[in-house]
């Protein structure tokens, strides 16, 4: 079965349980929480922010079934949990 195509996927988990369509970004994730303090992250509507994020909750609420074959699946300590507190706009 070909794998879908993503559209207005906000969700790490749906994407990866969903058959949908990947390109493995959690190399950068890794460079991100790894080398740095903060981040404010910045980019134009609909360019994946809230889906960016949701993947960076995902890893540090531990759940490694969700990264199997990805970069980070080797190099991240999954005993260790994190609380995650996310921002949101209200209009």
């Amino acid at each position: 079965m070909p794998q879908k195509y993503p559209i207005g996927i906000q969700s790490f988990q749906e994407l990866r349980t969903g058959n949908f369509l990947y390109i493995d970004k959690t190399e950068y994730v890794y460079q991100l929480v790894e080398g740095s303090k903060a981040y404010f992250l910045s980019r134009p509507r609909r360019f994946g922010k809230s889906l960016f994020v949701n993947t960076i909750e995902a890893l540090f609420q531990g759940k490694k079934d969700l990264f199997k074959g990805l970069f980070i699946e080797d190099k991240w300590n999954w005993e260790q949990t994190n609380p995650v507190i996310k921002g949101f706009r209200t209009n």
